[in-house]
């Protein structure tokens, strides 16, 4: 016979205590009840619980309090804290202080019933379940993101991953759901440049049959399609101001409206977010919102660039060596000592994407067992066209000359792929078409 898992619920109010302890028993599970934080304290003391429940107001202290308490005595414990009505500063706070989730006042079942069952869920998940997935390397950078990850899926909270393009955010993203009790729910993950602002809303949200022409049918948004999952925002720093406002309220609310629609939903969802961007500076000018940006912050998890770890290159090089000859199903080459040098004094500004890219021409160009330094075609990056003498340049002239060259070696890089060279240089595909007509790059100057 399985044994019931107990929760104890803390709060003040006793009929919010029992309307919980009702909705836990009818889904099989012990509740225990305390009115303060001390009662807590010494029920904590006498028995093993799966979760706790805590108001954030205590006669005697505060949910927060309980949830540091509970990180230093009994770490593993999920504690999920109960904040009143558009307490958004109270939220954050807990999350950050190391709260599994939060639920607001009035007390929505809706929300209860899953949040609980995340939480319970953690009990079969001790084990990594990556697979395939992994980090590659051994280097203190990687080991740190790798402790972090696994911290971060043990956890409800809202995830900011920074790093430069092609570090492995997304990559990042999905071990932290592999290895969350979310695992078995999906991940849908969307790159915010690459949505026309005028479609936004409906792609994040949904549209109901008839909200405007041509939509013939009902059609899910990102949030519906990732409900019980993880929603993955890539490059979220593109997200035009309006589009911020109504993220920001589905995130607090946990609940979204579809276009065309009269009801607001709840959804189960957990957001990870992601730029190369640096989305501080970007608060502070005015072009990011500051509520937003400390919703989506409240855990950064920084992910290294590939020249702060030169001694993993070897081992992540003959990785992604091997991927790439499996896909063509061809024997894998062996690298020479020299190439590895090479790698390794490399600065890689495009970081893991950049090596996979250099190991694809080298496998290409190699017409031998083993690829040498001549089938590499590394390439310094300091600009060969920038003058030298700068003396007398306004910096602004300066700056547009550094920026022209870039996007000119990328476009060269990439036979004029320009969705490629956006990705190479850590752009969006729209900001790069902008920068080129902004530049006078013309269609005869890039060809």
């Amino acid at each position: 016979m399985t044994q019931k898992l107990s929760c104890l619920i803390v709060d003040d109010e006793t009929d919010i205590r029992e309307l919980i302890a009702l909705t836990l028993e009818r889904m099989g599970i012990i509740a225990e009840t305390a009115s303060n934080l001390d009662d807590a304290k010494h029920l904590l003391s006498k028995r093993h619980f799966a979760l706790c429940l805590t108001d954030m107001r205590l006669p005697d202290g505060n949910g927060l309090d309980l949830v540091r308490f509970i990180g230093l005595h009994h770490p593993g414990l999920p504690v999920a804290v109960i904040t009143a009505y558009g307490s958004a500063d109270n939220a954050v706070s807990a999350l950050k202080a190391g709260a599994f989730d939060y639920l607001s006042k009035p007390i929505s079942l809706k929300q209860l019933r899953p949040l609980v069952e995340s939480a319970l869920k953690l009990h079969d998940h001790n084990a990594p379940t990556q697979g395939s997935l992994k980090l590659i390397g051994e280097s203190k950078a990687i080991q740190q993101a790798r402790a972090m990850i696994e911290k971060l899926a043990r956890s409800q909270a809202p995830v900011y991953i920074s790093g430069e393009s092609g570090s492995g955010k997304e990559l990042a993203a999905r071990l932290i759901h592999l290895n969350s009790s979310r695992s078995d729910g999906p991940f849908i993950g969307v790159n915010c440049g690459a949505i026309p602002e005028n479609l936004m809303e409906s792609e994040f949200f949904g549209y109901k049959k008839g909200a405007f022409t041509g939509a013939t049918q009902d059609k899910v948004g990102m949030f519906h399609a990732a409900n019980g999952g993880t929603l993955f925002l890539d490059e979220v720093a593109d997200l035009p101001l309006a589009m911020q406002v109504k993220l920001l309220r589905a995130i607090q609310e946990k609940k979204v409206r579809m276009v065309g629609g009269t009801q607001e939903e709840s959804v189960d969802v957990r957001i990870i977010s992601a730029t190369h961007r640096n989305l501080s500076a970007m608060m502070e000018a005015g072009q990011f919102r500051q509520d937003l940006y400390y919703r989506l912050n409240v855990i950064e998890l920084k992910m290294p660039a590939l020249r702060e770890m030169p001694e993993d290159v070897p081992v992540l090089a003959q990785n992604l060596l091997e991927k790439q000859c499996h896909q063509q199903g061809v024997a894998v080459p062996a690298i020479s000592e020299e190439v590895h040098h090479m790698l390794m004094r490399y600065s890689f500004p495009g970081n893991v994407r950049e090596l996979e890219n250099i190991l694809e021409r080298a496998l290409a160009l190699c017409d031998s067992k083993t690829i040498q330094s001549e089938d590499i075609l590394l390439k310094s990056h300091i600009p060969t066209k920038i003058p030298t003498d700068t003396q007398g340049m306004a910096l602004p002239d300066y700056l547009e000359n550094i920026e022209k060259q870039a996007i000119l070696e990328a476009l060269q890089k990439t036979n004029q792929n320009k969705t490629a060279a956006a990705k190479l240089l850590g752009v969006s595909f729209r900001t790069l078409r902008y920068r080129l007509s902004k530049l006078g790059l013309s269609k005869e100057e890039v060809d």
